[in-house]
């Protein structure tokens, strides 16, 4: 069983016992139970329902394992040939680390 849920405006493909990283939750605590009831499309054994916009009842649950999680460093790299202008600038992006305990249909 498998569901796609959004959170935080991306969509995720969920299964029970599943890790997934996503976009920094600001108020999240380690070892919180949160939900989402954004739930776009569950696969319960091949039988399929999809949400218009979204499938009533249903919501996964998930468990908080570390609230703030820094991604790998990306480098931005702008230059102007034959100008001699180069500026490099990096970032990395914080995720929250999630652990889906059960998916409800």
């Amino acid at each position: 069983m498998y569901a796609i849920v959004e959170i935080n405006g991306q969509q995720f493909k969920v299964e029970e016992g599943k890790k997934i990283f996503v976009h920094h939750i600001a108020e999240a605590e380690a070892n919180a139970t949160v939900e989402f009831e954004k739930v776009l499309l569950v696969d319960n054994n091949g039988e399929i329902t999809v949400g218009a916009p979204v499938v009533e009842g249903a919501k996964v649950v998930a468990e908080i394992v570390s609230p703030l999680v820094k991604g790998k460093k990306v480098l931005v790299f702008h230059k102007k040939r034959r100008k001699g202008f180069r500026k490099l600038n990096g970032h990395r992006e914080q995720f929250t680390e999630l652990t889906i305990k059960s998916v409800i249909a």
